[in-house]
């Protein structure tokens, strides 16, 4: 009797691959035989050497040199797959910069990379997308009944964003809304995905932002934190969400990824018991339980995601977080807390006095935009 070759795996591309969520998705993927295209943006970079550890790297994993506003390189690197997740995008960086720097380095790229990304799927005849988006773009709308549940339907105002200068929730509300909206007009089947704040486990050497988070509140520092109630989801429930709606033929439109919700004293509280060693962060008492309103997953989870408790996701990073040493005090290197950080005006009445009239914050994004869409980088998918 002869026997039949096992077909190839099916080839999927993960762009951003060496991030915190799509380590994570890499990893599944490669444990559910799949063959993955990632994007990175120096294969050789010494950060994106956990991916080719990876079980199954050897054989099923191809690493390419790919930024997202690479048109030619994305295109190269989605040849051959069946389907991609977008998972790259750019965070704002740590620094005031102005609304100008703001545009160039979070907004524009966060949208031009998302139509490029699906540009280079039409034109390999990829017909399945799932771009990660974030709760940002369902948080911050304030027509919004506060006893109303946010659910899929409820968008951030982008004019709120920007007024408020929150360029990454407004880059990632507009890219969302262009993803959906290309996948309409051009018969790709575009899904998105909107995690909240993202805990877990490190598989990147790099500490990202969200977990930054969890080690200021571990660790303490000179910031009291406000006890907000947080929305929070284990990186491996996000990377199990992402492939969930990926494989579901149902699966349509927007899916918000925010099983948990907990004050930061309820995390403090929570972590105390098991590491009762740390200095942990103090917090005000304002209640702020009815001032933000909730957010709930029910779409995904009744498409099948069944997600961790949050006991499980805190106690398992604190645990990956001292094995890494990311809770030893190190001297000359203050931890800053990434959230709540303190806001401030520098005061220009100097240049004011001499005549100088800035442009304000709206005229400043709305020139940006008119010059992408002027040089035909947004032509196609206005705004």
């Amino acid at each position: 009797m002869v026997e039949m070759a096992s077909p190839p795996p099916q080839s999927v591309c993960v762009t951003g691959a060496g991030g915190y969520i799509a380590s994570w998705l890499v990893k599944l993927l490669l444990s559910r035989g799949y063959a993955v295209h990632a994007t990175v943006r120096d294969p050789s970079d010494p950060k994106n050497a956990h991916l080719r550890r990876l079980d199954g790297a050897p054989d099923r994993l191809l690493l390419f040199k790919a930024d997202v506003l690479d048109r030619d390189a994305l295109a190269a690197a989605v040849a051959g797959c069946e389907g991609v997740f977008h998972v790259a995008s750019p965070v704002p960086a740590d620094k005031v910069i102005d609304p100008e720097e703001s545009i160039a380095e979070v907004l524009a790229p966060a949208v031009k990379g998302t139509v490029n990304v699906l540009e280079a799927c039409s034109a390999n005849n990829v017909q399945n997308v799932v771009v990660v988006s974030s709760t940002a773009a369902v948080q911050f709308n304030p027509s919004w009944p506060q006893d109303r549940i946010k659910d899929e339907s409820c968008w951030s105002d982008k004019d709120f964003c920007l007024k408020n200068e929150d360029w990454y929730s407004a880059s990632k509300t507009i890219a969302e809304e262009t993803a959906l909206e290309y996948g309409d007009k051009n018969g790709v089947i575009v899904v998105t995905v909107c995690p909240c704040v993202v805990l877990g486990p490190l598989l990147q050497p790099v500490v990202n932002t969200t977990s930054e988070l969890l080690i200021y509140i571990i660790k303490g520092g000179p910031s009291v934190m406000k006890n907000l109630p947080w929305s929070l989801v284990d990186v491996r429930d996000v990377a199990d969400a992402l492939l969930l709606v990926y494989e579901k033929v149902e699966s349509s439109g927007r899916y918000i990824c925010a099983p948990n919700r907990i004050s930061t004293k309820d995390i403090v509280n929570l972590l105390k018991k098991a590491y009762p060693t740390y200095n942990y962060v103090n917090w005000d008492d304002t209640d702020y339980e009815s001032v933000v309103t909730p957010v709930t997953s029910e779409k995904l989870k009744n498409l099948g995601w069944k997600p961790r408790k949050i006991e499980e996701t805190l106690l398992d990073s604190t645990e990956h977080y001292e094995k890494a040493g990311l809770l030893q005090d190190l001297d000359g290197c203050p931890l800053n807390n990434p959230y709540g950080k303190l806001s401030y005006e520098l005061n220009t009445s100097k240049l004011q006095a001499l005549g100088i009239k800035f442009r304000g914050v709206h005229e400043v994004f709305d020139d940006a935009v008119k010059s992408l869409k002027d040089q035909g980088h947004l032509l196609e998918y206005p705004l």
